[in-house]
């Protein structure tokens, strides 16, 4: 059974935060609110954690997984950014966008693209979102919360908590966030390719 954080969407207090992290650090799965939509978030090294969020989501091993990162030099240290790419990147986060990149090797061999070895990234501009990647000192392995055959993803904690209570640890709640997934744009090639349209703008990359 999930427990229920309602967290201060201005002011998150710590002790819930500090509750939830808990939960992740004991291989836990969290359903958690960011800047595009609700998210299922695992510690990075939680196999069980990345199985369940497949299962739930009817994923195959072609998906790419995001490690939602803090900060920028978080993110530095899971992916290689040439000069070009880092400049279009840091003016773009934090934000609803997803990266996808040639991976560290400080990335668990399963969290890569399985031909591509590129992982995806994002440094979401939420406030309960960064509470928590602040206490757990560590990117976050996350994946949109949007249900099999549903057109968009979940946006209620409470209807989270209600259907999916029997597969989460917890559900962090932090009022409404939107609807649209993050825009994702692969800088695997040379040149950047928008491969999906979301709550980002993708001008800047096209």
């Amino acid at each position: 059974m999930a427990k229920y954080f309602d967290v201060h969407p201005d002011n998150p207090q710590p002790r819930s935060i500090g509750q939830v992290v808990d939960i992740l650090r004991d291989n836990g799965l969290i359903a958690y609110p960011t800047d595009s939509c609700f998210a299922l978030g695992a510690q990075l090294g939680n196999k069980d954690g990345m199985d369940r969020i497949r299962s739930i989501r009817h994923l195959d091993d072609r998906h790419h997984f995001t490690l939602v990162c803090q900060n920028f030099a978080q993110l530095g240290q899971f992916v290689i950014i040439n000069n070009a790419v880092f400049r279009a990147i840091k003016a773009s986060t934090p934000g609803s966008y997803t990266f996808i990149l040639p991976a560290t090797k400080e990335v668990p061999r399963r969290l890569l693209h399985p031909k591509k070895k590129t992982v995806g990234v994002r440094i979401p501009d939420h406030v309960a979102a960064q509470a928590l990647l602040a206490e757990l000192g560590e990117p976050m392995l996350s994946s949109t919360l949007l249900l099999p055959g549903e057109e968009e993803p979940m946006t209620q904690g409470w209807q989270i908590k209600d259907e999916l209570d029997h597969v989460l640890d917890a559900v962090i709640d932090s009022g409404d966030c939107g609807v649209e997934p993050t825009t994702v744009i692969d800088f695997s090639a040379d040149e950047p390719e928008v491969v999906r349209v979301g709550a980002g703008d993708p001008a800047r990359f096209e």
